[in-house]
């Protein structure tokens, strides 16, 4: 090689980028402390943004083309090296590719419950989680904002601060929305749309764009879970007496073999046995103990402390924690049969002691 050959190989004729990764958001042209010739080609593909940065100062943005470089397409960095008077030198610059792409399948989740009101429970605590996707908006403010001097910027690097964002600002969404809790599941779609428009702001002050938020889940506390399950169950049984009659029926068309007669005679004798199973379970009023009630520790009611969901709690505990103060009469009660929360002077007035009497 010889000595004009090594001179002109210093310095840089073609910058471009080929992105082989899913998560590259930005990435500097390894210059090299080589000098890039005037008139170079500089190639920006599609979904592309090539920003020149001079000692520091943000410069020229090119989007999409090939250009060569040269004063006409470079005025902000001919201002800033005082090229007006014309140039046809090697020059440095630090070159950034942005990626322009939407970026998809970021993750977000709450790490807490965030406590709601809702208009059947009164109160509830939710977990969320899903997915988000983002693209860039605003180059300068990113380049500025976010990246820094960071040479190759992946979206591992913001994910977890834009998810706390959208976790930070998801409760303010809620408490805007009155959406049931029962009813979120049937409206997933709907409800990702409304928070993205409502956390979307927040992006833009990085220079990014939030094109879209998937809700994947929204769960309620176990407890509260559970007591929804039993209360299912007990729906879905529906008529105890028609439920065993049924039930009879089927077993003796079973054991009959399957014949027409067969079916009629178990049919039959189902519907006797099941009748009959009936008239037993009925007490006779005349020999029949008087059913007990309830044992008192029985532990199905929630209390409500300090925006938290707590229990099960039986009458015994309950009173212990009136005589403690913790359970006032204006405390929220729930227990599997109501309809939502209630004060508990509504629920377990009976076990607070009579207001001393007026003087």
């Amino acid at each position: 090689m010889g000595l004009f050959d090594w001179i002109f190989g210093q310095f840089i004729d073609v910058i471009d980028w080929t992105d082989d990764t899913h998560d590259t958001m930005v990435w500097r042209f390894p210059r090299q402390g080589n000098a890039i010739k005037y008139g170079a080609k500089l190639i920006v593909r599609e979904s592309q943004i090539a920003v020149f940065v001079n000692e520091g100062q943000i410069a020229d943005v090119l989007t999409p083309g090939t250009y060569e470089l040269e004063t006409n397409n470079l005025p902000i960095l001919t201002d800033l090296q005082h090229w007006d008077h014309g140039f046809n030198s090697p020059f440095k610059a630090e070159v950034y590719f942005l990626n322009t792409k939407r970026f998809t399948d970021l993750k977000w989740g709450t790490k807490n419950p965030i406590m709601v009101r809702d208009n059947e429970f009164d109160m509830v605590r939710l977990r969320a989680f899903g997915t988000y996707e983002i693209r860039l908006d605003d180059p300068e403010t990113f380049l500025k904002e976010i990246v820094g001097t960071d040479g190759h910027f992946t979206t591992d690097e913001i994910e977890g601060q834009l998810s706390n964002l959208i976790v930070s600002k998801l409760a303010v969404i809620l408490g805007k929305d009155d959406t049931p809790v029962l009813d979120l599941a049937a409206n997933y779609e709907t409800f990702g749309q409304f928070i993205t428009e409502g956390i979307a702001p927040f992006f833009q002050e990085y220079g990014l764009e939030l094109t879209k938020i998937l809700v994947e889940n929204i769960s309620l506390p176990e407890a509260v879970q559970q007591a929804l399950d039993q209360r299912t169950s007990r729906a879905i049984t529906g008529d105890l007496d028609a439920n065993l009659k049924y039930q009879a029926g089927e077993a003796m068309g079973n054991a009959s073999g399957g014949s027409t007669m067969g079916d009629m005679v178990g049919m039959g004798a189902g519907v006797a046995m099941g009748q009959m199973m009936a008239d037993a379970m009925k007490p006779d009023p005349k020999t029949a103990p008087a059913t007990p009630p309830p044992p008192p520790d029985i532990k199905h009611y929630f209390v409500s402390i300090d925006g938290r969901s707590e229990g099960p709690f039986g009458l015994d505990e309950m009173r212990s924690m009136i005589a403690k103060g913790t359970l006032t009469r204006d405390t929220y009660v729930w227990r599997e049969d109501l309809n939502g929360w209630k004060e508990a002077a509504h629920v377990v007035g009976g076990l607070f002691p009579p207001p001393p009497p007026r003087q």
